[in-house]
């Protein structure tokens, strides 16, 4: 009798000595007794209520003195129905749902056990049970020698309570239809289920469907009839948790462990970060090294919070930047399946309050009450934002603090509150021009602010560029995805379910710590990369790198030793990090007039070498009108000083150039610029 899962998992409940529950799996159940378990989903109520009598009763052979109540939870049901298809012949059964959870109310005492007084003589009534939310108050006072009639009071202190919470389930976006928009139900939950999902959680639940009565105003005697949820197990989907204090490793099933070791047998082969990377999207042809940043970010870094207070991000930030047609949004959609918690938005569909969190009146209750936005429910996940470009300014500025500090600082309607919001940003970007113009820099391609670009940790440019062979081999592929080629089928590729596993358990248990090697490699890899600004020719530095550059190798080099399920982080890490960065720099940060990587290109919008050409033409024009013209003399038209540049310098003058030189002058205070003609002054 000792030997069974559940006699062991009772003993642990009597060792522990919690008021606990006992899970019980539904599908041990239907092996069991088919019958039974045909039962239970039919009348829930009535075979619960036997299940927890016989378990109280073995409870009370094996520990006599054992008082308090456990209950039984039954999860895995065989089959779960989806939000839309609950009817009301679902009324009263058990059902198990899939959804993500969007609201949590604050816990609700709810009254178990009532104890009146009586305000004649103070005598105090036996504890009245409540019967379905009903509590049936004594008319008289039950002491013999007063019996005074409608004298009882209720006596809180006295009562016994427990926890009770409503929380709003929707349902999953595979599962709403065209065009429809998606089902919410509401759940309640009691005693330790309270807080055991946080709103943007992905979970499974399930419970017994029931219709209550709801009064529509205090006033009213009318009711509106609602269906709710009534909790028995909730079972969250592997959430990509990255705290340490989640990673309780001590109640592993069997089939669990088994998963558990396949995985780090996958973590010892050689070619592990290879095949991850033909795993990721593997209908996307090539594309190697942005997909190898993209399971960076999916693998993440470690958060660190110092003794100071001081925090450190681990989530890292990627911009796809390319010409329409390169499967950015793919990619985007992907990683969004692949993320087991996450939002997918749209740059025009999203406003600054569906970004962040946004004020509404509870239904319920008639409170004000804080929704949370995109970013906050994409909370330790992916928040993919597609067209990027053509977000509004309003929304795009929410993000410079969500990206470093990771919070969402609100104070609207009486609320001030700052959530967490520790999620990595996925953003794809057009040009402006639709087109990508290699001759301009990055910023004026997509009119993003620098404070913002200097935020993405890899910033990737996919360019369609025309190569007779490229386009073959693609061409091949894409027609080889339409019928199915036994010769290109790719092998070697891990599906879809264990790719989610290897990186939830990755995120959840693997903590690297940088090795002393590593560390090294670090620093003397960033202050090559600096040495490199200081060209022989030049007199001003060009800055190659900066602090946020550090950040994110460290970054990177923790994510890629996650990757091999190592807690040290190697030099190959390192170097692997360095490699990655180089290739997103190489593309975004360089710098076409010299040929080098400057990141003043990112921070700033103009590169070392512009600002020096600016600043040589603005002497050039200085010495001009000093030479030239007289003070406070005739005025002299832009297109004669054109010429004049043009004669006197070998440098390339346009007329945009002009007027931003005149501009500096004009605010030292050398011309004074009217129209298209200027004067000395």
């Amino acid at each position: 009798m000792d030997e069974g899962k559940y006699m062991r998992a009772i003993h642990r409940i009597l060792e522990l000595e919690g008021g606990e529950s006992l899970d019980v799996d539904a599908h041990d159940v239907f092996d069991h007794d088919p019958d039974l378990y045909g039962k239970m989903v039919r009348y829930p109520l009535e075979v619960l209520a036997i299940f927890d009598i016989v378990l109280m009763d073995l409870v009370a052979r094996m520990e006599p003195l054992f008082e308090k109540h456990i209950q039984t939870r039954i999860y895995n049901l065989k089959s779960s129905i989806c939000l839309r298809n609950l009817n009301p012949s679902d009324i009263e059964k058990m059902v198990s749902i899939k959804g993500m959870i969007i609201r949590c109310s604050s816990v609700i005492p709810e009254l178990k056990e009532a104890v009146f007084r009586c305000l004649v003589c103070g005598f105090y009534s036996e504890p009245v049970m409540v019967d379905r939310g009903r509590v049936t108050e004594p008319h008289i006072c039950q002491k013999e020698q007063c019996k005074a009639s409608n004298s009882m009071t209720l006596v809180h202190n006295r009562c016994r309570f427990a926890d009770k919470q409503i929380i709003k389930l929707q349902e999953t976006p595979d599962e709403i239809p065209e065009g429809g928009t998606p089902h919410t139900v509401s759940v309640l939950m009691h005693d330790k289920l309270v807080d055991a999902g946080k709103p943007g959680d992905r979970v499974e639940i399930t419970g017994i469907y029931r219709a209550m009565s709801i009064r529509i105003g205090p006033s009213q005697r009318t009711v509106k009839s609602i269906f709710k949820t009534d909790k028995s197990r909730l079972h969250i989907e592997d959430s990509m948790d990255t705290d340490n204090t989640n990673a309780s490793k001590s109640s592993e099933d069997g089939h669990v462990t088994d998963k558990i070791d396949k995985l780090k047998e996958l973590s010892k082969l050689p070619d592990i970060y290879d095949r991850l990377t033909r795993s990721l999207a593997p209908n996307i042809w090539e594309l190697d090294d942005v997909k190898r940043g993209l399971l960076c970010q999916l693998f993440g870094g470690n958060a660190l919070r110092l003794p100071s207070g001081a925090n450190f991000r681990g989530d890292i930030n990627i911009l796809l930047v390319g010409d329409p047609g390169t499967s950015k949004s793919q990619l985007l959609q992907y990683m969004h399946k692949l993320s087991p918690r996450g939002i997918y938005t749209s740059g025009r569909g999203s406003s600054a309050v569906g970004l962040t969190a946004y004020v509404a009146k509870d239904p319920e209750t008639g409170e004000t009450v804080l929704e949370s936005g995109a970013l906050v429910l994409s909370d330790k996940g992916v928040c993919c934002i597609d067209e990027f470009d053509k977000m509004s300014d309003n929304a795009r500025s929410m993000l410079h603090e969500v990206m470093e500090q990771q919070t969402v600082s609100i104070a609207k309607a009486g609320i001030i509150a700052s959530l967490n919001a520790r999620t990595s940003v996925l953003a794809c970007a057009n040009p402006s021009e639709s087109r990508y113009n290699p001759r301009l820099s990055v910023i004026d391609n997509i009119h993003l602010p620098p404070t913002l670009l200097s935020r993405f940790d890899l910033i990737y440019l996919i360019l369609d560029k025309a190569d007779e062979q490229t386009d073959r081999r693609l061409a091949k592929h894409i027609v080889s995805l339409h019928f199915e080629n036994p010769e290109v089928v790719e092998h070697q590729v891990l599906d879809l379910s264990t790719l989610v596993a290897y990186i939830s358990y990755s995120r959840k248990y693997i903590h690297p710590k940088l090795s002393d090697e590593a560390a090294e490699e670090l620093t003397r890899g960033y202050v090559a990369m600096r040495q490199r600004g200081n060209n022989p020719g030049s007199r001003k530095k060009v800055i190659t790198a900066t602090a946020r550059q550090i950040e994110s190798l460290i970054r990177l080099s923790e994510a890629l030793a996650r990757m091999r399920f190592s807690e040290v982080v190697g030099v190959r890490d390192v170097t692997e990090a360095f490699r990655l960065l180089e290739v997103a720099m190489q593309q975004s940060a360089t710098d076409h007039a010299t040929g080098t990587i400057d990141m003043d290109l990112i921070m700033t919008g103009v590169s070392s070498s512009e600002r020096q050409r600016r600043d040589n033409l603005v002497a050039a024009i200085r010495d001009l009108v000093m030479e030239k013209m007289q003070l406070a003399g005739p005025s002299m038209r832009m297109a004669e000083l054109l010429e004049e540049v043009r004669k006197q310098s070998s440098m390339e003058v346009h007329q945009h150039d002009l007027r931003v030189a005149l501009g500096t002058l004009q605010n030292e205070g050398s011309v004074f610029v009217h129209g298209d003609s200027f004067k000395r002054t």
